[in-house]
């Protein structure tokens, strides 16, 4: 029973040590795990990714869609190969929320109210679109090629 309870403690931010004087607890940083999922055909999209893998001031693992299993993230190739995803905790955000959540992760505080705001209405009114346009233009942009370009869906 000892040992569920402080398996339960730990969960909640905080964990149980048996010391001389009997239990005392002392809070512990959780730690969170985001995975970036990208194109890893579009040249744009690798130069970007592994910008924000050298910079992030929070740990944050990159990989090329093309290369895991995403079914592991509950995701689609449909879902990854239209947009970048970025999975925080299990939990994932398409387009400019996975954007958003790269820089709520970020420790600069700038960085975080520039994510909390692309979260919510009516900023993420605007950077919605701004994503679409990036994303629609992106071989044109740096690091992009031709393979960048995104295709409409051909009617079967």
């Amino acid at each position: 029973m000892a040992e569920a309870d402080d398996l339960k403690s730990s969960q909640y931010g905080f964990e149980s040590h048996k010391g001389h004087s009997g239990e005392a607890y002392s809070w512990v940083v959780q730690t969170r795990t985001a995975v970036l999922i990208f194109d890893g055909d579009c040249g744009f999209c690798t130069t970007t990714a592994n910008f924000i893998v050298k910079h992030t001031s929070t740990p944050i693992d990159a990989h090329p869609w093309q290369f895991i299993d995403v079914s592991a993230y509950g995701l689609t190739e449909a879902q990854v190969s239209a947009k970048v995803y970025m999975v925080v905790d299990g939990r994932a955000f398409g387009g400019h929320e996975g954007f958003a959540q790269i820089l709520l992760l970020q420790r600069n505080w700038l960085f975080k109210t520039l994510g909390w705001l692309a979260m919510r209405p009516p900023f993420s009114w605007l950077a919605r679109p701004v994503y679409w346009l990036v994303a629609r233009f992106r071989h044109r942009l740096p690091g992009g090629t031709p393979a960048c370009k995104l295709e409409p869906p051909k009617a079967l």
